[in-house]
């Protein structure tokens, strides 16, 4: 089984793009602090390239910036290429399945992706539906 499960910090605004075939594309990374620290007392954190497709592509393009938090969950890929040098490279990249957008209201009240301000008027109240009264007094079936 090939899944992976991360949580951390845009390091980059995302990448949208198509392929030849129309299909959008979003590149990003993330930053992942470890659940350790070394011995002079210092976080590591690791940076995972980061491929969503289709719907999820243009909504993490629309609503993340660099910065925030996100989890994603996906699977790993690996691919050989060759650089310009001719050396041969191996790149780890996550195809991401899910991605939740995790980070906090800013001091606006809006989300973090910039969502439009709701309306400054009040919402129109409900009407609450007329109950009926409800007459029990016949004979029990039981």
């Amino acid at each position: 089984m090939n899944k992976v499960f991360l949580i951390g910090n845009l390091t980059r605004d995302p990448e949208l793009t198509e392929t030849a075939g129309g299909v959008s594309v979003c590149h990003f990374a993330i930053a992942v602090n470890r659940s350790y620290t070394s011995s002079d007392g210092e976080r590591q954190t690791d940076f995972f390239n980061v491929t969503a497709w289709r719907g999820l592509a243009d909504t993490v393009a629309r609503y993340t910036k660099k910065g925030n938090k996100v989890a994603v969950t996906g699977s790993i890929q690996i691919r050989n290429y060759e650089d310009n040098q001719g050396q041969r490279r191996t790149a780890v990249d996550v195809i991401a399945q899910d991605i939740e957008f995790l980070s906090a209201k800013n001091a606006g009240g809006e989300d973090f992706y910039d969502a439009p301000a709701a309306s400054s008027s009040p919402a129109p109240a409900k009407k609450k539906p007329a109950l009926q009264s409800f007459d029990d007094d016949g004979d029990i079936p039981f």
